[in-house]
């Protein structure tokens, strides 16, 4: 079997110029392309099951856990920036082994109990192998950061056989999603130097939005026990 071609193939000259052959920079467009599109593919395994979900939901229980689903496939661009920043190499075995967020869905929930029974009937089944949790829900990161986050492998069938792809996973509810947008646009703004003052003041909106949480799931509760 070939050698798979570099994420970055180059050479360097005696004056310490990188030079790269159009050879070489079709080879890796090629390579490229192909990498990307297992990715892309397990998404869309993993968007169809979340989707098969939804409806069912909506046609037997007459209710909708999900609000809003949004995925993306890293960008060329910001996989090379992950690979520089972690320092993996820069081949593409290395990559899948050590990058696992190449592929990555969000689903907004309504309450945080829908967050964890999807997430339980999602792993439940049997083509969905699950490589790693972290749940910030549980336990929250310390400037309130709030979501369960899931590395789950899905089998996805090319012409060449049978490939597993890794792909992220995060739930989250709508006052958790509206929290952290906020809170990456802020840092994004400070290119992550926040002053300590706006970190104290995420940190209370963190607070209000888990308050938010709980009232909006004993409201559901109370309407719940009402008489029909």
């Amino acid at each position: 079997m070939a050698t798979p071609a570099p994420l970055v193939p180059a050479t360097t000259t005696d004056e310490g110029e990188i030079t790269v052959s159009a050879a070489e920079l079709r080879e890796l467009r090629d390579e490229l392309q192909r990498f990307m599109m297992e990715y892309r593919f397990g998404l869309q395994e993993v968007e169809t099951k979340i989707g098969i979900l939804r409806d069912e939901f909506l046609l037997t229980h007459d209710y909708n856990p999900i609000e809003h689903v949004s995925s993306r496939v890293k960008s060329p661009d910001s996989l090379v920036e992950k690979v520089q920043r972690k320092g993996i190499d820069g081949d593409f075995d290395s990559i899948r082994r050590n990058i696992t967020d190449i592929a990555g869905i969000r689903v907004t929930c309504s309450f945080t109990a829908d967050v964890y029974r999807l997430f339980d009937l999602l792993t439940a089944q049997d083509d969905v192998r699950v490589l790693q949790v972290k749940d910030y829900i549980a336990e929250p990161k310390s400037n309130g950061y709030k979501s369960l986050h899931a590395i789950l492998e899905v089998p996805v069938f090319l012409s060449t056989g049978r490939i597993e792809v890794p792909v992220e996973v995060q739930f989250r509810t709508i006052a958790m999603d509206f929290w952290a947008s906020l809170e990456h646009k802020i840092y994004y703004k400070y290119d992550r130097d926040v002053p300590a003052g706006l970190v104290a003041e995420l940190t209370e909106a963190a607070d209000a939005a888990r308050a938010l949480d709980a009232k909006m799931a004993r409201l559901r509760d109370q309407v719940r026990e009402l008489p029909e």
